[in-house]
């Protein structure tokens, strides 16, 4: 069995036309190529695991340097993908999305935008205070946290003020609309948490799925000279 998942990056979003005319957002990711770093097995590591490397650093430490001389360069980026079953790729292969067909569903994990100190109306959508009768400074208040003389304390979980996004996200079951092997470009439908330039796991998703076919167009045939029957 070969690896099914990879790394990419976000890029931005745009829209794209399938044969019918219906028009569907798309995420656009760029990813790989990546390539197999070390190779981890439950008998030496304790568990299953394949390392890839992602973007080609010019310059990096003598640790990580000598970490990666088994692989065909430097890179900036190592993420670990866990696998349940034996793995047919070596140290220094290559993953691209060509492992990927239009139409698959894929699981994309990454970290929403981070918002800062947020208030409770914009991190927990709370409705706020009234705007009548005097309530000139009250419309994004959170209100009332205590509960009386007894217990007479607020409780933890309260949801109040704090920081707010740069959480871990993973959606789930985003079908392929598009792929662009020449500039390793994947073209997602719906939404990829993060900002451009945020870094994407993919992972193929268990959903079955039946792959999308290019329409083939019919080449006109040629016409076969006429004989004069005399």
């Amino acid at each position: 069995m070969s690896l099914n998942k990879i790394i990419a990056k976000k890029i931005g979003s745009t829209t794209i036309f399938n044969n019918s005319g219906e028009s569907k957002h798309a995420t656009i990711l760029k990813s790989g190529p990546c390539f197999v770093t070390q190779i981890k097995t439950k008998k030496s590591d304790g568990y299953d695991a394949v390392q890839l490397g992602f973007e080609t650093s010019k310059k990096t430490n003598k640790p990580m340097s000598g970490h990666m001389k088994n692989s065909k360069g430097l890179y900036k980026i190592l993420k670990e993908f866990r696998v349940n079953n034996e793995i047919s790729n070596k140290v220094g292969d290559q993953v691209d999305i060509g492992m990927f067909v239009k139409g698959q569903y894929l699981n994309a994990t990454s970290k929403s935008k981070g918002r800062g100190f947020s208030g409770t109306v914009r991190r927990w959508n709370f409705k706020g205070g009234p705007k009548t009768h005097g309530q000139s400074d009250r419309h994004r208040a959170p209100g009332s946290i205590g509960s009386g003389s007894t217990p007479g304390k607020v409780i933890k979980g309260k949801k109040m003020s704090g920081r707010y996004g740069g959480e871990q996200f993973t959606t789930k079951n985003l079908e392929i609309l598009d792929l662009d092997l020449e500039n390793n470009l994947i073209y997602l439908s719906g939404s990829v948490p993060g900002a451009s330039n945020t870094l994407v796991l993919l992972a193929a998703s268990n959903k079955s799925f039946t792959p999308l076919e290019e329409p083939q167009r019919d080449e006109p045939k040629a016409e076969e000279p006429q004989r004069d029957e005399k």
